[in-house]
């Protein structure tokens, strides 16, 4: 099945957060990314360009800050105001609920770390998948201060989903392409 004519990767992800200054900080300070840049505010008083190109409402504001987050990974972070915006963050049962997950090399270290430094709190224990495509694979949800849900996750080199098909996810080990 061919894909998009000339896409070859995704180049970003992107977050609305309460407070832009926190939000950078704790992405810095607590995953290690580096911020590229900052841009903002940016806005169309009377205008109707937010609408239009953003899909918010015409009299939002945006400031912005982009983060490069290990070596293919990077973040935008969004930080609006607008006369209609709803202040609650999505559940990840929601529709628009999201989380990110962080491949590791060492789970509990990084459990360790995420945890005791930085407002992290676990949503519940470790697990491993006991049976299925992704038997053998640890992971936790974790939530951050900013409302945002992280996900540690390691995988064995071998998933049991390898026996079936082909296609390969990206592995951040190094493990496949």
């Amino acid at each position: 099945m061919p894909g998009v004519p000339g896409v070859t990767a995704v180049h970003h992800v992107a977050y609305t957060v309460p407070d832009l200054d926190e939000a950078v900080g704790f992405l810095t300070r607590a995953l290690g990314a580096e911020l590229a840049y900052r841009t903002g505010p940016i806005a169309d008083p009377g205008g109707r360009w937010m609408a239009r190109q953003l899909g918010v409402h015409p009299d939002a504001v945006a400031h912005i800050a982009m983060l490069r987050l290990g070596a293919v990974t990077n973040i935008e972070l969004f930080e609006y105001t607008a006369p209609d915006q709803r202040r609650t963050h999505p559940r990840n049962s929601d529709w628009g609920g999201h989380h990110l997950a962080l491949w590791t090399d060492d789970f509990d270290a990084s459990l360790r770390h995420l945890t005791a430094h930085h407002g992290v709190r676990p949503l519940g224990e470790p697990q491993t998948v006991g049976e299925g495509p992704i038997a053998g694979t640890r992971f936790i949800y974790l939530a951050t201060p900013l409302g945002l849900h992280i996900e540690l996750v390691q995988s064995p080199a071998r998933l049991p989903y390898h026996d079936t098909t082909a296609v390969r996810l990206f592995d951040p080990s190094g493990g496949t392409p």
